[in-house]
This record gives structure tokens, sequence and C-alpha cells, in this order.
């Protein structure tokens, strides 16, 4: 974890002076606030991490000696041939262009998406890939 934990911490070395270089050649508050804002929540979670990182055991990613076998092997389950996802993102994108141009259009983007959404859950029940 201690990986994760610098990469917030160099994040928060960035946002929190490039807020204060921001605000000096601008003087946007929204975008300075927007910055420093960034900085900060880059150095809580920066922080959080740091500080169990040192309180938990560490994991094989974070030792040298660490082996492969050693990992978490249950990470899950991911597609490598579903193109439901790309479907569920138009889905999404026809309800944004709804609340831009008509409320029709969002009723067609909720319709979408609900049909993205049970084809993706029943992917594997149908077809080649039926388990």
């Amino acid at each position: 974890m201690k990986v994760e934990g610098w990469v917030f911490g160099l994040g928060a070395v960035f946002f929190i002076p490039l807020a204060a270089i921001y605000w000096y050649f601008s003087r946007d508050p929204i975008g300075t606030t927007a910055l420093a804002l960034s900085g900060g929540l880059a150095l809580i979670i920066g922080f959080y991490v740091l500080y169990t990182a040192k309180r938990v055991y560490p994991r094989p990613e974070d030792r040298l000696d660490g082996e492969i076998d050693e990992a978490d092997p249950e990470y899950g389950f991911f597609s490598p041939h579903s193109w439901w996802p790309l479907f569920v993102g138009l889905g999404a994108f026809i309800i944004a262009l709804g609340l831009i141009f008509a409320v029709w259009v969002i009723v067609l983007g909720l319709a979408a998406l609900m049909l993205a959404i049970i084809g993706w859950m029943f992917e594997y029940y149908r077809g080649e890939f039926a388990r």
C-alpha cells in the first residue's frame, strides 16, 4: 500500500502549489478552489493509505521477496469478449444528451440502458458462452 500512498502524496505535492500558481496568474476563485480541494483530497487519501500501511501486514506487492502465489487469487471474473459495456456507455450517453436536448431522449436512453444492463447480466446464460 505504500506505492499507492506515495502516488497520492505526489498528487498533493503537485496540486497544492499548482493552485497557488494558478491563483497568482489568473485570480480565478473557482479554478483555484478546485485545484486546492484536489490537492487536499489527495493529501487526505495519501495520509490515510500510508498510515494504514504501517498498521497492516505488508502485501506481497509491497515486499521485495513477494511471490505471485502469495497474492489473493480471487480478483473476480472479467469477461474478455463482452460488448455490453459499450452499449451501457451508449445508453448513459443518450441519457446525457437528453439532459441537453429533450425529455423524450432521456426516456429513450433509459430504455437503451435497461436493455444493455439486462443483456450484460444474462450474457452467460445463452449463446456460445453459456455455462
